[in-house]
């Protein structure tokens, strides 16, 4: 059951990442207090819907794999972040999910 709730999620995050418009795109990436923002408010969405830490961090590693695929940093706080990424095996990028939810955790 669990599985099929994550599957869930990582289906609803792809959809979302992959039908919003380039420009919104560009607006959340525009600056890394947006994108945290976007960050935060999408967690905080989670939350609200009862996922725990663990199914978020899923949640913003699906979004970390996304953008490391699609979009190209915007900043050198989103650049650090891409590299960081890129040079992290799958475990590194889940614990570095971890770390930017509990980021926006602390910030909100």
């Amino acid at each position: 059951m669990i599985k099929v709730a994550e599957t869930n999620v990582d289906q609803k995050v792809e959809n979302k990442l992959s039908n919003m418009s380039q420009d919104k795109k560009e607006d959340i990436l525009e600056n890394f207090d947006h994108f945290k923002q976007y960050l935060g408010k999408k967690v905080s969405l989670a939350e609200k819907l009862g996922l725990g830490e663990e199914q978020q961090a899923k949640a913003a590693q699906k979004v970390g794999d996304y953008l490391a695929a699609h979009e190209e940093p915007k900043n050198r706080e989103e650049k650090l972040l891409y590299e960081l990424w890129k040079a992290g095996d799958e475990k590194e990028q889940h614990m570095l999910s971890h770390m930017l939810v509990k980021l926006v955790h602390q910030e909100g």
